[in-house]
């Protein structure tokens, strides 16, 4: 038994450092996980190799480079499908950008309370409460025509008053 202890320690003696360089080679250094890899790599050639898997129809190099080379893909792949399926990052905001577009709020409502009550009744209830054309028109007691009459008139003018 302690044969096979010793057997075991050479085995990953003598190969761990041409595994570590294959797989930091092959997934960069700058990964964290690299260390973990290796020695996932170490553990399953070991299980391999007490469980038979190994026959010796090739070298044990042969043996634990297709070992490692089939873990180096399945971790890119496990780690592909994870930032896949994660949410992207949002970028934080740009403080001028949010300043600048409370701004545009601020001018908007201030034309809008400015605007003739049929005007705007007509674009709060539209759009502030979502209601559609038909029934905009039913509690206004006017067209679903002249709804949209009025929407497009009351976007028009805010627009020209936006602009100057």
């Amino acid at each position: 038994m302690s044969q096979r202890i010793q057997d075991c320690d050479a085995l990953i003696a003598q190969y761990r450092p041409v595994v570590s360089f294959r797989v930091r080679r092959a997934l960069g250094g700058d990964i964290p996980d690299w260390e973990d890899v290796v020695n996932e790599i170490l553990t399953q050639v070991l299980e391999k190799v007490r469980n038979g898997e190994f026959r010796g129809e090739s070298s044990l190099g042969t043996f634990i480079y297709t070992v490692t080379s089939r873990r180096i893909v399945d971790f890119i792949r496990r780690k592909t499908k994870i930032l896949k399926s994660g949410p992207e990052p949002s970028v934080p905001p740009d403080p001028q950008e949010s300043l600048e577009a409370s701004e545009r709020a601020d001018q908007l409502v201030r034309h809008i309370r400015m605007l003739k009550p049929k005007y705007r009744d007509v674009l709060f209830l539209f759009y502030f409460q979502e209601l559609t054309r038909e029934e905009v028109a039913l509690k206004l007691g006017i067209t679903p025509a002249k709804v949209s009459e009025r929407l497009h008139y009351a976007q028009k003018l805010l627009r020209k008053k936006i602009r100057k």
